[in-house]
């Protein structure tokens, strides 16, 4: 078995598909990775800064049964495995993208499955600001939003874009998963050409350019996160 998957034929095979696919396959996994990143970022902080501002000692405080819904909500949709809720949201994917299948219809259910695991993420980015920095905010006739905005929030950007790098690779294996709805990018071609051709060499690149991209994104977050960290600057 293994050596006709590794064999001369395979390599050559592997190497056309590799020149004449992965670049598209690529391109196509980046675009959606960052595309349903940003709207998770979007929907996901927010709601984030509610669940810690909201709550009854909180700078914003928000009525319970409005809290109470609002992680029951969250919960429920982490609790849901990404292959069921990509189809459970085909209805709503067809009504927004016109179609339930592609790369551009994955970004749908990325982004309902990333938003309350992003929310849940800045939630606990925002625990660790010290209760000591807000009160004194708050003793200096601070808003409610200024608090927010320029206290909670830049306080808390090292740990931020650590768990935005931790969304990121997420997001990139579940874009992976996608593949199984024709969602496109490197997914696809493992699922197509490693599943159902047995062209298992062709989805070891797919899972290494993988391994690569999630190598490239955890760097790039590790950098601006010790960049952004005012302890380290002193």
């Amino acid at each position: 078995m293994f050596d006709k998957v590794f064999s001369y034929e395979a390599f050559q095979e592997a190497l056309a598909i590799l020149v004449s696919e992965f670049p598209t396959a690529v391109w196509e996994t980046l675009y959606v990775t960052v595309l349903s990143t940003a709207f998770a970022i979007v929907l996901g902080l927010p709601l984030g800064v509610l669940l810690v501002a909201g709550e009854k000692n909180g700078v914003l405080p928000l009525p319970t049964w409005l809290m109470q819904i609002l992680n029951v909500v969250i919960n429920l949709l982490r609790s849901v495995p990404f292959l069921i809720l990509m189809i459970l949201v085909f209805p709503l994917t067809r009504l927004i993208v016109g179609t339930a299948v592609g790369t551009v219809a994955s970004i749908v259910p990325l982004v309902i499955a990333a938003f309350p695991f992003v929310a849940r993420l800045v939630e606990s980015s925002l625990r660790e600001v010290s209760p000591n920095i807000i009160e004194a905010a708050q003793s200096m006739g601070a808003t409610p939003f200024q608090i927010i905005t320029k206290v909670m929030i830049p306080e808390s950007v090292p740990s931020l874009i650590t768990n935005a790098t931790t969304a990121v690779i997420t997001i990139l294996g579940y874009s992976a998963m996608s593949g199984i709805i024709g969602g496109g990018g490197l997914g696809k071609i493992a699922i197509n050409y490693g599943y159902y051709r047995y062209k298992y060499l062709v989805m070891l690149i797919a899972v290494i350019l993988l391994i690569v991209m999630v190598q490239i994104f955890q760097s790039i977050g590790t950098r601006l996160a010790a960049k952004s960290d005012k302890r380290l600057k002193k």
